[in-house]
């Protein structure tokens, strides 16, 4: 048993190795994504930046779980990793793809609150909130409003200029 754990329920700790798993799989999906972009019968560098630049915070919200769960005395569990999804037909299916999994992130984020919650942790809930949920919250908008862009853009050309104003 550790010597700093303290008010700390085996619930959250298990609701934070889970999030840890979440986490890092969306970082695995995220690095497919740019992966994908990047290929030469794709070149959408935009794309793949921005994929890039998403696996890279996921990983860094695993971390930020991993070194949290370790301060409050609990045990790391670090669980496999699901294989991610290789290919899209296009931008609009890859971003929409993103969409659905920040929401499935999120919808965890807020399980995970209420077990705190319910727990009466409320150090847990004030990092889950400080650390999480505004973050999310931000990441849904614009992946929203880049679809509901990308789709006034239209395929082919306005694709490439979509993806040109990503660089930038």
């Amino acid at each position: 048993m550790s010597l700093c754990r303290q008010n700390f329920a085996d619930e959250c700790e298990q609701g934070i190795n889970a999030q840890i798993a979440m986490e890092l799989d969306a970082s695995q999906v995220y690095l497919s994504m740019a992966a994908f972009f990047e290929r030469d019968d794709v070149a959408l560098a935009g794309f793949q930046a921005f994929f890039q630049k998403s696996a890279e915070e996921e990983r860094e919200h695993a971390s930020k779980l991993i070194a949290y769960l370790n301060k409050r005395g609990g045990r790391v569990k670090i669980s496999a990793v699901k294989e991610p999804k290789q290919t899209w037909s296009s931008a609009l299916e890859a971003l929409e793809d993103a969409l659905t999994l920040e929401k499935s992130v999120n919808e965890s984020l807020l399980k995970l609150h209420a077990t705190a919650d319910r727990n009466n942790d409320p150090q847990m809930t004030d990092y889950l909130e400080g650390e999480f949920l505004k973050e999310q919250v931000d990441a849904e908008k614009e992946l929203a409003d880049m679809i509901t862009n990308l789709k006034r853009c239209g395929e082919g050309l306005g694709v490439y200029m979509f993806n040109k104003s990503l660089s930038s």
